[in-house]
């Protein structure tokens, strides 16, 4: 289960729409500001409206990260699987049962193609510079949207010390406002396909995610 939020809320506003408050109150990160505090509460807030709409008894329930930083569902089933992510005004979150699952949304910036050469790997970077030789207009939006996906991979793949370069790999696909980009993740030495589905939430915003079944492990 895919979930959206558009932004509006103060944190004020959103503590009493959690459960278990003093819960959360607790594992809020210390040094985060108001906006900060906002995109925070509002991926929980998300987890506990996707568990509802699952099923699951979201009083029960109290989204906690492990020391990688990554999200999950204590309380939760067993092999139940959350992923967050936030950028400016948006709120993105996943809520799978069975297997792995990642999210990223990210805001349109020049800031990924300038770093392209840190985390594309030499095809997937000549195939970029194709692209946006063709449709120079989209050049900050297409290189987020590569780096978005390979974000969606890594908090799949949920493990620390990942080369983006060389174990998120993009295969080449023709960009639209959505669609999906294959993709192999290489762990351990082991390759395994992936489909990572993208769209435009909004005017300057870019939203990726992948999914894979339990099955498929």
């Amino acid at each position: 289960m895919l979930g959206l939020w558009h932004l509006t809320e103060t944190p004020a506003e959103l503590w009493p729409a959690l459960p278990q408050p003093e819960a959360y109150r607790a594992l809020l990160p210390a040094t985060a500001d108001a906006a900060r505090q906002a995109q925070w509460l509002a991926g929980r807030v998300l987890i506990h409206v996707l568990a509802e709409d699952a099923s699951y008894a979201p009083h029960s329930l109290v989204v906690q990260n492990e020391s990688s930083g990554r999200p999950w569902l204590a309380g939760a089933a067993e092999g139940v699987t959350v992923s967050l992510s936030h950028s400016g005004a948006w709120v993105a979150a996943v809520l799978a049962h069975g297997g792995r699952a990642g999210v990223d949304v990210e805001m349109i910036r020049d800031k990924a193609q300038r770093l392209a050469s840190k985390f594309l790997a030499p095809d997937e970077w000549a195939h970029a510079q194709a692209v946006t030789l063709a449709a120079p207009a989209g050049s900050s939006a297409h290189y987020t949207l590569l780096w978005s996906a390979k974000e969606a991979l890594y908090k799949l793949a949920a493990q620390r010390g990942i080369i983006f370069k060389q174990q998120l790999l993009l295969h080449s696909f023709a960009p639209h406002e959505s669609g999906e980009i294959p993709a192999t993740l290489v762990l351990s030495g082991v390759q395994t396909r992936h489909c990572i589905c993208y769209s435009r939430p909004a005017p300057g915003y870019v939203l990726t995610y992948c999914h894979e079944p339990a099955a498929q492990l």
